[in-house]
């Protein structure tokens, strides 16, 4: 009897990642061959990105299990289990260490430009679940190239893919044209280039999860130092109680003090918020400034510049010839989607999932961390941690293990779902839209509370 196609090869994981290198960890811990392609020239890129974001998910929930064991022979000693760390110490002292122990296993540079079957398309079933999966990559010499693999595990995150501004999904009439004036990420105010490109600014920021809370801090801060310097603030729903999350009830301290803190920015007068806003159109005005123009032709004052943060998609474009059962509104996998619908849940209240839920129709398949979620941004890195976990062990045929899933999640403080369906009425689903745009200021009083920013797609829950 001839051995299986897919005997001796590597299971390839697509990113190298918080999510990913715990993949291959769990991966290397069962004697599995990893191969893991990071598109960056380092281990996680995309957490370098947003390294001066520091997350509200402690160090003593940010490394994984079955990793510490492969960095302990190096005397890698875990940092403060109570301190927070920032996107660039998380990478510096914990995921490059890793990707350095992994060694040749992961490669980078190396882009991933589509998955398959081997020798045969999406459409063909004739010994479809018998042959290896083909995954093309490229390098940054435009050299391409493919690699076998018994089983695929992409675990690359959705920050390469911002949301655009406009209210239907969809970029916003202009909003291409006024790409000088937007970005889509929480600006590095520590940087005197960014600085100086919103101090003494009025700026839109358009959002309502913990990256938009994020900005907001950081540029009440900014407002404090340089006169002039002012935020608008632009939702899509009505203000509610669960607007700025969970406050004191989070059961990460730092995730409710995020929230606080944006709330403070509005209270100090250094914010204004502007509710029931859905963004049809970006247009630039006679002096070059930026004018946002809502569904209901509502147009807001003039800003300088634009910040949108409305969440983060996945990137499926390589995944093409692959089957997979996604879920046709989060495009997460359809047998978790139910559990992490923004509609219904916060972060805390995902029950534990593993390989099962992260199945598709396509064997052998699985889209992990970040990515698993879809368009949901609740996440956190210790559902990931625990997702490949249980991947790893029913790749390795430890069944008991894979089924055996365990993982208790902080709970947000704020009780049913994010309000992301625009209720007219402005009340179901926990807080949802306002009938019509209003300018409103939050609170009388001041409040001395720490700045305290978001975690990211990567690292903490994310709105």
């Amino acid at each position: 009897m001839s051995a299986p196609a897919t005997a001796g090869l590597p299971v390839v994981v697509i990113g190298a990642g918080p999510v990913g290198l715990a993949a291959a960890s769990h991966l290397t811990e069962r004697d599995i061959t990893a191969l893991v392609l990071e598109a960056g020239p380092q281990a996680a890129a995309g957490v370098r990105a947003w390294g001066h974001v520091r997350l509200f998910s402690t160090w003593g929930e940010l490394t994984d299990p079955a990793a510490e064991k492969l960095l302990a022979p190096t005397g890698w000693t875990k940092p403060d289990t109570t301190a927070y760390p920032t996107g660039a110490d998380w990478a510096q002292q914990y995921l490059q260490p890793l990707a350095d122990v992994l060694g040749d296993a992961v490669r980078y540079g190396a882009t991933v430009t589509g998955v398959s079957r081997a020798g045969r398309d999406r459409v063909v079933d004739a010994d479809r679940a018998d042959q290896p999966f083909a995954v093309d990559y490229r390098l940054p010499d435009g050299a391409e190239h493919r690699v076998l693999a018994r089983a695929v595990i992409d675990a690359s995150g959705t920050f390469a893919l911002p949301a655009p501004a406009g209210g239907n999904g969809l970029p916003a009439l202009g909003e291409a044209a006024a790409a000088d004036r937007i970005t889509y990420r929480v600006p590095d105010l520590s940087n005197p280039a960014v600085r100086a490109r919103y101090a003494g600014r009025r700026i839109a920021v358009v959002g309502s999860g913990a990256s938009a809370f994020t900005a907001l801090a950081a540029l009440a801060e900014l407002a404090r130092d340089v006169p002039g310097t002012r935020a608008v603030w632009v939702l899509r729903r009505g203000i509610s109680g669960s607007t700025f999350g969970g406050g004191t009830a989070d059961q990460l301290p730092a995730r409710g003090a995020l929230g606080l803190a944006a709330k403070a920015a509005v209270d100090d007068g250094h914010a204004d918020a502007v509710t029931g806003f859905r963004t049809r159109a970006v247009e630039r005005d006679g002096a070059g400034s930026v004018v946002l123009v809502g569904d209901d032709g509502t147009r807001l004052d003039p800003v300088d510049e634009v910040i949108v943060l409305t969440g983060l998609r996945p990137d499926l474009t390589f995944l093409g010839e692959i089957r997979l059962g996604l879920d046709e509104r989060l495009q997460a996998p359809a047998a978790l989607a139910a559990e992490i619908d923004p509609n219904q849940h916060s972060c805390g209240s995902v029950r534990p999932h593993g390989y099962r839920e992260l199945a598709h129709p396509e064997a052998g398949v699985y889209l992990v961390g970040m990515k698993s979620y879809g368009r949901a941004s609740t996440f956190l890195a210790m559902t990931g941690y625990e997702q490949v976990r249980s991947v790893a062990a029913a790749l390795a045929g430890d069944i008991e293990a894979a089924d055996r899933v365990e993982l208790t999640l902080p709970e947000t403080g704020v009780c049913g779902g994010s309000g992301l369906f625009d209720d007219p009425a402005g009340h179901a689903s926990g807080g949802c839209c306002a009938p019509a745009p209003q300018l409103v200021r939050i609170g009388t009083g001041t409040a001395a509370l720490p700045v305290v920013e978001a975690g990211t797609p990567s690292g903490g829950c994310c709105g």
